[in-house]
């Protein structure tokens, strides 16, 4: 959620930022209803002190007096109109909160200007891709079916749940173990969450109302099923104050995620590109609003240090202001190599959200010298999501015998030099 300041003292500022993005939202008409809000709340509460005044007045009459009879009668007039103002103020509140969950976030002023994903720019780019041998794509390697056994899991769920077999499985767990010893190394407290939440939850990271149909829902309890460690994570502090000393707070958790729209059908969602159920490991920051760019680019440096133990090639995009999202103030998208399908595959994004997800989640801090609260920057990452790792790893390290080579920082966990 912005800060209403700068929607009452910079509106056209705000429009022309809000342009650069992708999302609607009619910034004049919350303006003009902000004015009808505060006027009913206002006629609420001179009626409130109307009704007050009189109910004093009348108690220094005697009872049953002829002036007391007569201010009753009008007392009860007056208390209808005052609940009329109650329910119109009230429902003026409500109206203008979900108006003010329409605006999206404000871009950085260093993300790039752009209209679609074409015009993201690459920052930076590791690995040598012509050196990959051998490479197909991860569909094609002759043991993947026995391993990766999506047909069962059509039968079991439906598609886009597959099952993990024998060693692939092994692998998944190895690569998980790793994701987490290396977000520990860098500071993060590991946290096991809920895999559901409340609908309060989704809103404060920006989930809803955006991004409702994307998200499995439970309509008898109004739980969600998580898109991404996100969620609950950012809400464990939910309506709390930390005091300026404890920031920065790092978290990491390893959760499945569950998304209803995995993308088009084609080539595009074969094999591990998109599934609706998928492992990963979140990296979650709560940071000091001066600090939070900073931290952006230390969260960046740490989910590409596991893609470099990994030896996967990877590009570093930096998303423009019309494909990042709607909590989003800056994103960072990490892309590996998959030599079998010769494109590039996301695999984590970076992203800074300001004070937006604080600001919904009553996120703050009490500042060192005394002053008012504050609300904290969060931040999030990928650290990282296991498919299209998995499906890199499987197509760029493929052996003349048709075996895939495990890279050699998951062999203590994995326990072989091979899958295959």
């Amino acid at each position: 959620m912005i800060d209403v300041k700068i929607l009452r003292e910079q509106p056209e500022l705000l429009k022309s930022k809000i342009a650069l993005k992708k999302f609607d939202c009619d910034i004049d008409a919350i303006i003009a209803f902000d004015a009808e809000r505060r006027k009913a709340v206002s006629d609420f509460e001179d009626a409130r002190a109307a009704q007050n005044a009189a109910s004093k007045a009348m108690a220094e009459l005697p009872k049953g007096s002829q002036e007391f009879k007569e201010k009753l009668s009008k007392m009860k007039l007056v208390s209808a109109k005052v609940k009329e103002f109650e329910a119109a103020a009230s429902e003026a509140e409500k109206k203008w909160k979900q108006m003010l969950l329409t605006i999206p976030n404000i871009p950085d002023d260093s993300v790039p200007v752009g209209r679609t994903e074409k015009d993201n720019v690459c920052v930076y780019e590791w690995g040598d891709i012509s050196s990959i041998k051998n490479a197909v794509p991860h569909w094609d390697l002759k043991f993947f079916n026995d391993m990766l056994d999506f047909g069962r899991g059509v039968k079991v769920t439906g598609a886009g749940f597959p099952f993990y077999v024998g060693d692939m499985a092994r692998l998944v767990r190895s690569l998980l173990s790793l994701f987490l010893e290396e977000a520990r190394a860098n500071g993060y407290r590991e946290t096991m969450c809920p895999i559901m939440v409340n609908a309060a939850s989704a809103t404060a990271t920006g989930q809803l109302p955006d991004k409702e149909g994307q998200m499995y829902h439970d309509s008898q309890d109004d739980f969600y099923m998580i898109p991404t460690a996100e969620v609950p994570l950012t809400n464990f502090y939910r309506n709390e104050t930390f005091d300026e000393s404890q920031l920065p707070v790092y978290a990491c958790g390893y959760t499945p995620c569950f998304r209803r729209e995995a993308g088009s059908w084609g080539k595009d969602v074969r094999g591990l590109n998109r599934l609706h159920q998928f492992d990963k490991v979140e990296l979650v920051k709560w940071v000091h609003p001066d600090k939070s760019m900073e931290e952006l680019e230390k969260l960046r440096l740490d989910a590409e240090g596991i893609l470099k133990k990994l030896k996967l090639p990877y590009r570093v995009l930096s998303i423009c202001t019309g494909d990042i999202g709607f909590p989003h103030a800056k994103q960072f998208d990490l892309e590996v190599w998959a030599a079998g399908q010769r494109k590039w595959l996301e695999v984590s994004s970076c992203s800074c959200f300001t004070d937006f997800q604080a600001r919904r989640a009553n996120i703050r801090f009490k500042p060192a010298d005394g002053g008012k609260p504050r609300n904290v920057h969060t931040l999030n990452g990928s650290g990282l999501a296991i498919p299209r790792v998995l499906a890199a790893l499987l197509e760029n390290n493929v052996r003349d015998d048709g075996k895939v080579e495990i890279p050699e920082v998951l062999r203590k966990w994995y326990g072989a030099e091979t899958i295959g």
